[in-house]
């Protein structure tokens, strides 16, 4: 659903004052694609796999009773969330998950369900960026 000519001249005159107020920050937050937010989260899931190595080693290296134990469990478990984490953000990346698919399925009639908040603001940023 695309903006009504209002809300469209209201978020042009934000727009406008983001600009003339810090031009810097606007251009950087402009410029700035979903691929490199993606990139971000893949990093940010090394880190935390690295994180969860050491954890499950200083478990299992450690000699203090129950305290190895879960400190091994839990350096595991964070271990699979963050290889979850940098394989979906890795679909995002890559465009195999794609966004208007997720979220939809067929429910009573073989309506599809609404796309979530996040994916049509993705969506609309697309196009606004696409059109100049």
């Amino acid at each position: 659903m695309p903006l009504s000519d209002h809300e469209q001249r209201m978020l042009d005159q934000i727009e406008q004052a983001l600009y003339a107020e810090d031009p810097k920050f606007a251009h950087a937050v402009r410029s700035t694609s979903p691929q490199v937010h993606y990139k971000r989260q893949m990093i940010k899931a090394a880190v935390g796999f690295a994180v969860g190595v050491a954890a499950l080693m200083a478990g299992l290296v450690a000699n203090a009773g129950a305290i190895t134990i879960a400190v091994s469990v839990a350096g595991f478990l964070l271990m699979v969330a963050c290889c979850v984490w940098a394989l979906t953000s890795w679909k995002r990346m890559t465009g195999i998950a794609e966004p208007s698919a997720r979220g939809r399925r067929s429910g009573s009639g073989g309506r599809p369900a609404r796309a979530g908040f996040m994916e049509r603001m993705e969506e609309r940023w697309r196009r606004r960026t696409e059109e100049r």
